[in-house]
This record gives C-alpha cells, sequence and structure tokens, in this order.
C-alpha cells in the first residue's frame, strides 16, 4: 500500500506565485507585494498565470513528500523527473533480511502468479541471508534483490516540475504504480494549494486535448468528468 505525505511547502505557496507574477510588472518590491495583495486580487492572478502557461513563477513554491510502500521499479521511473531533490533509502547500508515486495495486481490476480512469484521472492530472501551470512557487504549482497524490493523515498519538486509531473503520471498510459503514486502526491498538493492544482492532473486534463496521438487511451472524456466531480 502506497503511503505518501506532504511533509512540507513553501508557506502560503499561491499567494508567492501571484506576489512574484505582479512583481515582473511593478515598481513595488516584494515583501510590499505579498502584503498588500488581497485574496481576491491572488485567485484572479493566478487563475490568469495559468489559463497563459507563465508557470516560470510556481518554481518558486516547492513542496515535499515522504513516500513509503512502493518498490525500485516505481523509483526507477521516479527519479527520471530531473528538476527534482530526491533521498532514497540506501541498500548499501539497510539490511534486507526481512524485505518487503510490491506485488502487482495482475500477478495478485492469479493464483498460479502469485505463488510462482512469491516463491521467488522468498528464493531471494535466502539468498540474500546466506550471502550475508558468508560475509558478503550489503552493498554486494543487495545484487540478487528484486525490483519488487519495496523501498521509501523522500522527494522535493517545484510547482512547475509538480505540474509536468502529474501531467505524465496521472496519464492512463502511466504505468500503474507510480500512476497510483501521482495521485495521491495530486490529491495532497491540492488541499494546501487548491487553485494552483485546480487544473493539475493528466495532459488532457491540464489542456483539453490528449497528446498520445494513436496511442491514446480512448477515455478523454472520462478524466475531463473525473477532474469537474
Amino acid at each position: 500500500m502506497i503511503k505518501v505525505k506532504l511533509l512540507e511547502h513553501t508557506p502560503e505557496p499561491e499567494r508567492v506565485v501571484a506576489m512574484s507574477a505582479r512583481l515582473c510588472y511593478s515598481a513595488s518590491g516584494a515583501e510590499e507585494l505579498s502584503e498588500r495583495m488581497t485574496e481576491e486580487q491572488v485567485q484572479k492572478l493566478l487563475a490568469k498565470i495559468i489559463k497563459m502557461g507563465h508557470a516560470s513563477t510556481m518554481e518558486h513554491v516547492s513542496f515535499t513528500f515522504g513516500i513509503e510502500g512502493v518498490s525500485r521499479v516505481l523509483t526507477h521511473q521516479l527519479v527520471r523527473h530531473r528538476l527534482a531533490s530526491y533521498s532514497q533509502q540506501s541498500q548499501r547500508y539497510v539490511a534486507e533480511h526481512d524485505f518487503e515486495y510490491i506485488l502487482p495486481p495482475s500477478i495478485a490476480e492469479k493464483p498460479e502468479a502469485k505463488e510462482r512469484f512469491e516463491a521467488l521472492m522468498n528464493d531471494i530472501q535466502k539468498a540474500y541471508n546466506e550471502l550475508a551470512d558468508m560475509g558478503v557487504p550489503k552493498e554486494d549482497a543487495r545484487y540478487v534483490l528484486a525490483n519488487a524490493t519495496e523501498t521509501k523515498i523522500v522527494v522535493t519538486m517545484n510547482a512547475r516540475s509538480l505540474m509536468h509531473f502529474f501531467n505524465l503520471r496521472c496519464c492512463n498510459r502511466a504505468q500503474w504504480e507510480i500512476r497510483e503514486l501521482a495521485y495521491k502526491m495530486l490529491e495532497q498538493a491540492k488541499k494546501v494549494a487548491p487553485l494552483l492544482f485546480k487544473n493539475a492532473g493528466a495532459s488532457c486534463v491540464a489542456t483539453g486535448h490528449c497528446p498520445e496521438g494513436a496511442m491514446t487511451c480512448g477515455k478523454f472524456a472520462e478524466m475531463i468528468k473525473m477532474r469537474e466531480d
């Protein structure tokens, strides 16, 4: 079960984004603008920024997530998002004598496949423990571990990078595990910045059209309705 917690974020992220945008066209300083902008002005300016696609001001606010219960398959995909900071549980220093693993739904729903998968995980656990007992260091014993091995990671992204992450990973064509993670992250981001992330999600939700062409999932209308609900 994926566990996601928004650990920290820029205070008043929507006001910071709006202030940054207003500063570009004002003789006043950032502190003065932030103090005198009304909530209505913040909301109107945010809506305008998002509609016009002026996303650079979103880079001034960041969000830090603690993530648990995910596989190395997921984190291999996650760290490809380069405009972010990552701190992942180390298999060099943390022993995996009783490692947890992620069981894909497509395997879990087939009894024979599940039995084979779990048997392999048990064999891997046995091999890892035997290597450790032979004095093999953890950094080398980990070579036998599966991509399914559970891991933990802390991720920090600015709002612009998060928007791009949601565009790609909330898409129905994204791999199931990272898609589930993206939706959980989006849910928590919306709680602290509902206007900023109002239209965040798969590209079709954010832009009103699907960029996948012939490879579309064919559920464009369903995705738009999901956003409206």
